[in-house]
């Protein structure tokens, strides 16, 4: 995302030129290739990247815990995701699903 240099609003390509989509300033700039190669894009992020929170997901190929026992099988690994479910000064909630059963539950920290 580029920004105008002139009134700080963002800049959208057109063509060669980057223009100012605020249309009472209407700057224009070169667009500069090398540094939109810098740029993520949506079209070039991959799921990879994402932390499923939803507690109901698909947890295989996530982080694996060894630290915690599920109270269905006994089992001494988990798959996890972590989400924010109080406020920010708050430890984060990990939902876990156990490798084996597939058994679920959360810890709050």
């Amino acid at each position: 995302m580029q920004f105008c240099d002139e009134c700080g609003s963002m800049m959208k390509a057109d063509g060669d030129r980057m223009v100012c989509s605020n249309d009472d300033c209407g700057a224009t700039v070169e667009r500069d290739r090398e540094r939109e190669r810098a740029f993520v894009t949506t079209e070039a992020q991959t799921d990879d990247d994402v932390i499923e929170s939803d507690e109901n997901a698909n947890f295989e190929g996530k982080p694996i815990a060894s630290d915690v026992r599920c109270d269905d099988c006994g089992n001494a690994e988990a798959w996890y995701a972590l989400k924010q479910t109080a406020s920010a000064d708050e430890p984060p909630t990990r939902f876990f699903k156990c490798t084996e059963c597939g058994h679920r539950w959360r810890e709050y920290n």
